[in-house]
């Protein structure tokens, strides 16, 4: 059940995996939702998948009483409406958690938008996973009330939220958004506005430097795979972790960090993961990234 803080209705905007699976944890935490994406279409699928995963949910948290089951799946839709205007979506929003593309032009202009659509008193969260929360802000007149909600996928069973805050977010603000990430079932850590927050800020340049290792022939993909598994406990290698991620992204997000920091060694971009993006090798998604995964 939602908790009597200060948040009860919240607005996703964005209807994607990360959108969707966001809007089915608030749901499914006593939250009054409503999503949001372009069409109406869109919407529909989104929202029948979040009726799948739910109801897989259910099965798992009370596969011995069906009846409790089918409670918690109708609880959790009655809870969540969908909407194609993003204004009126937020007029009476308490919370609204951004999870579109990961452009910053775009997110200037929905921020723009709905900053002036909004409540002064609602909090503005971004999903983003590279992009500075600050710069994100800047677009809004709210910057007491702007933080950073990152999420990791697949939302519904990865518990971690990066919390992020900015120079100019309220300690208040900060606290609603750590006591919200607890109300709905995630463990918040908090973390100031650094490129990649906490997580990708070790796993990119970690990735980037095993791809460097292979360039430089200092020991093949199987080996550095091998070695930090078995060496470092890591349940994945690098290159594993690459090819699930997507090379594309990966690639996204070093050259976003190397513009902005030209001179940080760990920033700097791979030829060869340039090469195998430009060739449309992106990873599991497409099939062959550093491993081939099969047709897709």
């Amino acid at each position: 059940m939602a908790s009597s803080s200060a948040i009860r209705k919240v607005t996703v905007i964005g209807s994607g995996l990360m959108g969707s699976g966001i809007a089915q944890v608030c749901a499914q935490s006593g939250f009054k939702v409503v999503m949001v994406d372009q069409t109406r279409e869109i919407l529909a699928k989104a929202k029948g998948g979040i009726e799948s995963s739910v109801s897989r949910v259910a099965k798992r948290k009370f596969k011995d009483n069906p009846a409790s089951s089918t409670q918690f799946v109708e609880k959790t839709l009655s809870n969540l409406s969908t909407n194609i205007d993003s204004s009126g979506a937020v007029k009476d929003a308490d919370l609204v958690i951004e999870a579109i593309i990961e452009n910053m032009d775009v997110k200037h202009h929905f921020f723009r938008e709905l900053d002036k659509a909004a409540p002064s008193r609602t909090i503005f969260a971004s999903n983003t996973s590279s992009l500075s929360i600050t710069e994100i802000a800047s677009s809004t007149k709210r910057l007491d009330r702007f933080g950073g909600l990152h999420f990791f996928s697949p939302v519904p069973l990865m518990q971690l939220v990066e919390v992020v805050n900015t120079p100019q977010i309220s300690e208040e603000t900060m606290k609603t958004l750590m006591q919200f990430s607890k109300d709905i079932g995630k463990v918040p850590v908090r973390c100031k506005d650094t490129p990649g927050f906490i997580v990708n800020r070790l796993l990119v340049p970690f990735m980037m430097e095993a791809v460097r290792m292979l360039e430089r022939g200092d020991a093949s993909l199987e080996d550095i795979n091998q070695a930090m598994k078995l060496g470092a406990g890591h349940p994945l290698g690098p290159f594993s972790v690459v090819d699930l991620a997507g090379l594309d992204i990966a690639k996204f997000v070093i050259d976003g960090w190397h513009q902005k920091f030209p001179d940080n060694p760990l920033f700097k971009p791979s030829p060869l993961l340039n090469k195998l993006v430009s060739e449309g090798k992106l990873g599991a998604k497409s099939g062959e990234g550093f491993f081939k995964h099969g047709k897709k």
